[in-house]
């Protein structure tokens, strides 16, 4: 049957890898937050980005997409999403239970965020999340476009993610008013 893993961010729109199939999923339990400072993909050290991060939330949840990759390329795409996602020890590897559209309950890999990590950033306000993201810029490109696409794509998907919606709107009229 193959491996599946769990997209809530860049891997909706960006997997980089072969998959077998692709379905929409939910994951209980979970809320996807901008919430993660990026020091490589997405910002620098100097200038941290923002990404997003998936923490354990009770009566919450997250909706996104769920890979399934062949067997035969499970350790392939297990060793580049290690590269890609593990670029600091911010994100743990970690085995969730999906809710896979058509098919039910599936074991997936996906990347939450270790909540001790100093790169974690829960309390963080809207606006300043906004002002974060219309200027920061790292290794993998702008910040705002991290998250111009991520909106884009659920908006595809009819996925509602308020705060993804609401820092997009901000984010534009910082951009708009050069006010970050």
């Amino acid at each position: 049957m193959g491996i599946w893993f769990f997209g809530y961010g860049s891997l909706l729109w960006n997997p980089g890898f072969e998959y077998a199939e692709v379905r929409r999923a939910r994951l209980d339990h979970f809320q996807r937050s901008f919430s993660l400072y990026s020091k490589y993909h997405r910002g620098t050290p100097d200038q941290p980005g923002l990404v997003l991060s998936l923490t354990s939330v009770d009566k919450h949840f997250c909706e996104g997409l769920a890979f399934r990759v062949k067997k035969t390329k499970k350790y392939e795409v297990l060793s580049y999403l290690r590269k890609r996602e593990l670029v600091s020890p911010a994100y743990i590897e970690s085995r969730v239970i999906l809710d896979v559209e058509f098919i039910g309950k599936v074991e997936a890999i996906t990347y939450l965020v270790d909540k001790k990590h100093e790169q974690y950033c829960p309390n963080l306000m809207l606006i300043d999340k906004a002002r974060i993201i219309a200027k920061a810029e790292g290794y993998s490109g702008k910040n705002t476009e991290y998250l111009f696409n991520t909106n884009t794509c659920l908006e595809r998907l009819k996925i509602i993610d308020s705060e993804i919606v609401c820092l997009s709107y901000l984010v534009k009229k910082l951009i708009k008013k050069h006010d970050y």
